[in-house]
């Protein structure tokens, strides 16, 4: 059996004032209360656009406004000398290993305990061969057609070139 709930009504609010000094008793009114009214809805803030911060100029010596900054060039990798020759280039690196895989120019071969020069766009390091490895396999010597990784000391990138240092 479904019951029915009545809608809640409002309830009037009756008060007695008697008088104590007149022997006559008021009548008894009944007073209503008022609806709360709503809040307005809030506006967002109209944010004013904020002033620019004035530079102040502090004023210099005139020793050093007479003197003119020598600007220095910007600080490149250092260029190949003449006795570094050209002999690969650097086609994969591995970093969990910092080793690169490497492809040598024709006519090239690389023993272990070279000096080599590893350059690039962000790469410019000098290093001496320690390990070299043909399919996982240490060896002493590669040659051009060999697939060989190069254990390094530092971040090296494709593309970067290869130096032999000395003769």
């Amino acid at each position: 059996m479904a019951t029915r709930t009545k809608a809640k009504t409002k309830r009037k609010k009756t008060t007695t004032k008697t008088a104590r000094h007149s022997k006559t008793v008021k009548k008894a009114r009944t007073i209503r209360k008022k609806a709360a009214k709503k809040a307005p809805p809030r506006r967002a803030a109209r944010t004013k656009a904020k002033p620019t911060a004035k530079v102040a100029v502090k004023p210099r010596p005139v020793s050093q406004r007479a003197q003119p900054k020598a600007l220095k060039p910007p600080r490149r990798p250092a260029k190949p000398t003449a006795a570094e020759q050209r002999i690969g280039v650097v086609t994969h690196y591995y970093g969990h290993l910092s080793v690169v895989a490497m492809q040598l120019e024709p006519d090239t071969k690389l023993r272990v305990g070279e000096l080599i020069h590893i350059r690039g766009h962000t790469t410019d390091f000098t290093q001496k061969v320690e390990s070299l490895e043909v399919n996982h396999a240490p060896v002493t010597e590669v040659g051009p057609k060999d697939g060989f990784g190069l254990k390094v000391v530092e971040h090296a990138r494709e593309h970067d070139v290869v130096y032999k240092v000395g003769s």
